[in-house]
């Protein structure tokens, strides 16, 4: 029996190192793509400016969609905030999801909000919309309150309400710097007939300095734990996604901040109301249909900072988000496993939905699969020397590698950490990162098998400690 269960092991390391040295091989060829990608975007910029791709007089108008649900401390500073947006012509529409606060009342009062008998075309079922409010005093604004259905529910009544030809989603608890929607339409506006959504970099604004709901300085959070996050974020945003991109296969644009044709977006029926991760869902299914349609299209990514969200400071909080993002992962696939492996969705069904599937959502296991096996042999026959190097290598050290080649590109690309002692501490979180923080992530993420077997579709609760408004000492 035990000769059998060594046999065993042994094929399923084998398997594991295998699958380690792929993922860190596809993780690369990501990097290096980044690289190239962001040495374009900057070379570009040298020669065209915002401003000047702006002031022309065919830019699209957009609006800016921003659900709140019980937001009351801190909407009306939000809403202060996206009114100071640089774009020529855009609306904001802020969707007030049956919040049981004072959210509601403190966005009349602040800014004088009268009910309408705006009529707006109910595209998209959605629950009851039980007024709309405009403000005098701002034009721009619209305010929509409806009875609670959740964040895509809501976003699907700010399109019904919305007028303009692109759309912009965006969390009410997030920072929008100035120039984003500058940034994000850019390339609708350099590929109109092809391009149906843009997204970009979020970035972490734990202990930043906020003024007039905008970054002012860039601080290191105090927190270890919202370090890390910080190196996770540059790791999926710059040495990911970035490289995704390239080759077509982006099936990601953060519900933080993302812009989208709104006549495809509606054509496909709007945000899944039922979905745990509407974001990633939505570009899955625009991709799906589109290539249906054998349609020519792409989605892009801008290697900009452009938002600023705050992460969990606490390993309860934490623990809620990535066992939710996990269960939206699982459930995107499930809905869409009809073309995974499928020829027919190209790119999508053969590489991007695939790489999902095996390498995003299967590796907490395949990963908890190798230190159990490794613990497998330190009790039963001592350590498997060859094994434990391998799978250190190519699971903790490679993993190393990509993070500070993260904060390289973050360094190139961006640079909002000038002084050596804050990329100094970004290294040493990516070094720490693999010391108990990422098993942690990995147990929390197998768990999440076992919810959506449950079917658990709560959300958890995001407590957030807010923003300073003073300087960090």
């Amino acid at each position: 029996m035990q000769k059998l269960l060594n046999d065993l092991f042994t094929f399923l390391s084998n398997g594991i190192l295998l699958y380690f040295f792929a993922i860190n091989i596809l993780y690369a060829l990501f990097i290096v793509l980044s690289v190239i990608g962001i040495i374009r975007h900057t070379t570009l910029l040298k020669y065209v400016t915002l401003k000047d791709m702006f002031a022309q007089p065919l830019v699209k108008p957009v609006s800016v969609i921003a659900p709140a649900h019980n937001e009351e401390a801190t909407v009306v500073d939000n809403v202060r905030s996206l009114l100071g947006l640089e774009y020529p012509v855009f609306e904001i529409i802020i969707v007030n999801d049956g919040s049981s606060d004072q959210t509601l009342e403190r966005l009349i009062q602040a800014f004088h909000f009268r009910k309408t008998k705006r009529v707006f075309r109910k595209v998209i079922p959605t629950k009851p919309v039980r007024g709309i409010y405009l403000s005098p005093h701002e034009p721009r604004l619209v305010l929509v309150d409806k009875e609670n259905g959740r964040k895509a529910d809501a976003l699907n009544a700010g399109l019904n309400v919305s007028r303009y030809p692109l759309f912009c989603a965006i969390d009410c608890d997030s920072i929008i710097d100035r120039d984003a929607l500058l940034k994000m339409a850019r390339p609708f506006h350099e590929d109109p007939d092809r391009t149906v959504g843009v997204g970009g970099v979020v970035r972490l604004s734990n202990d930043c300095l906020i003024k007039n709901g905008q970054i002012e300085n860039v601080n290191m959070p105090r927190s270890w734990l919202a370090r890390i996050q910080i190196v996770e974020y540059l790791r999926a945003f710059l040495g990911s996604r970035l490289g995704l991109s390239k080759i077509g296969s982006l099936l990601i644009i953060s519900g933080a901040f993302g812009m989208f044709r709104k006549d495809v977006v509606m054509q496909v029926g709007g945000y899944d109301h039922k979905a745990i991760g509407e974001d990633m869902e939505l570009v899955v299914r625009l991709t799906r249909v589109l290539r249906e349609r054998k349609a020519r299209f792409r989605i892009k990514f801008v290697p900009d900072t452009l938002c600023w969200t705050e992460a969990p400071e606490s390993w309860k909080i934490l623990k809620s988000q990535r066992n939710r993002w996990q269960r939206g992962l699982i459930q995107v696939l499930q809905a869409h496993k009809k073309i995974l492996f499928n020829p027919r969705a190209g790119v999508t069904g053969l590489f991007a939905l695939p790489f999902y599937f095996v390498f995003e959502m299967l590796s907490p296991l395949i990963e908890l699969t190798g230190y159990v096996i490794l613990l497998y042999f330190v009790v039963v026959n001592g350590v498997n020397t060859p094994f434990a190097i391998k799978l250190f290598i190519l699971a903790i050290v490679a993993g190393m590698f990509l993070s500070l080649s993260a904060i390289l590109l973050e360094e190139y690309a961006d640079r909002k950490f000038p002084l050596f002692r804050d990329v100094l501490i970004l290294f040493t979180a990516g070094l720490i990162e693999n010391l108990g923080y990422r098993q942690y992530i990995a147990a929390v993420r197998v768990k999440s098998f076992i919810d959506v077997i449950r079917g658990q579709t709560g959300w958890g609760t995001m407590q957030r400690k807010g923003f300073s408004s003073e300087k960090k000492t």
